[in-house]
């Protein structure tokens, strides 16, 4: 809900055409704050705020320098010695990546608090390409901000173990690229076809490595790069539609946000006390982010 001049609300009807990388950034840093200042307000109070030792943001559709990471700490006035990263430019898995990061850090530290932001705003990069690939690319991206703390002790959602996994099959068929225009997202309609041979496999060696069974799942969350990955997902796997629910109905309300999507539908999850979710999410790469979590 970003409130923007009358002239930013044509941003994409510029009588000179359309805005070039330079005028799609600044928009992006004028937003990007506003925007993970919710998102961190929504998350945490001005004590915990107090008490964050480590600042991870998460972004692929804006950077610069001083960046995200440095306007949050100026902005808040956190610790001047607060350790930082940015994890930049992985894709709609790159929040699962920063909690990943987060969970090692308390491991190695159990006094550390963690506070993860990702803030994507994907409409900004949209092109008048008359393509299929950018035309579901239009259509399906939206924008979002969300935050979260991770910490060695608490109640909610306990992270056990994560798996990674790659494949070079898909190359070419989905990417994210820079360009004077903007950044470029090519996502093939293909991409549903190539990850249904081998998703079923993933998930069991996911499943293998975190030494639980298929059945002891009893939440499942996807990253809804579209809904045709969602349908796949529920014809290949051993689940039904209303597994994936909490997945459509982001899709539906908000659109494919990259990163912060998998942190929207994480909110939405109520399980009980020792409940298991698995998650996982897809990207360029072909890259496949998935990890399991606990309710506690």
């Amino acid at each position: 809900d970003f409130s923007l001049d009358q002239k930013d609300r044509n941003f994409f009807k510029c009588s000179s055409g359309f805005p070039n990388i330079s005028d799609r950034m600044n928009l992006y840093q004028e937003a990007s704050l506003h925007l993970a200042t919710k998102a961190i307000l929504a998350t945490c109070d001005e004590a915990q705020l107090k008490e964050i030792t480590h600042l991870i943001t998460v972004s692929c559709t804006g950077m610069s320098a001083p960046g995200l990471d440095l306007q949050v700490v100026r902005h808040f006035k956190l610790d001047p010695q607060i350790q930082r990263t940015s994890v930049n430019f992985m894709g709609c898995y790159a929040a699962i990546h920063g909690l990943k990061m987060a969970d090692q850090i308390c491991r190695a530290d159990s006094n550390s608090k963690v506070l993860v932001v990702c803030v994507e705003l994907c409409t900004l990069h949209f092109q008048p390409l008359n393509t299929i690939d950018y035309i579901t690319s239009n259509m399906i991206f939206g924008d979002g901000a969300a935050a979260c703390i991770v910490e060695s002790e608490g109640k909610g959602l306990k992270m056990e173990s994560f798996y990674s996994v790659l494949s070079f099959d898909g190359w070419e068929k989905m990417s994210w690229e820079i360009s004077e225009t903007g950044f470029l997202m090519r996502l093939s309609e293909a991409i549903p076809e190539i990850i249904a041979g081998k998703i079923n496999k993933w998930v069991m060696d996911a499943l293998t490595e975190s030494k639980i069974e298929l059945g002891d799942i009893q939440k499942w969350v996807m990253h809804p790069g579209g809904k045709k990955i969602l349908d796949m997902a529920v014809k290949e796997l051993p689940i039904e539609r209303m597994d994936l629910e909490s997945s459509y109905e982001v899709l539906r309300n908000y659109g494919n946000m990259s990163s912060a999507t998998i942190l929207f539908i994480l909110k939405q999850i109520k399980g009980e006390v020792g409940e298991n979710i698995f998650a996982m999410a897809f990207g360029p790469g072909l890259t496949m982010e998935s990890f399991r979590l606990s309710v506690c």
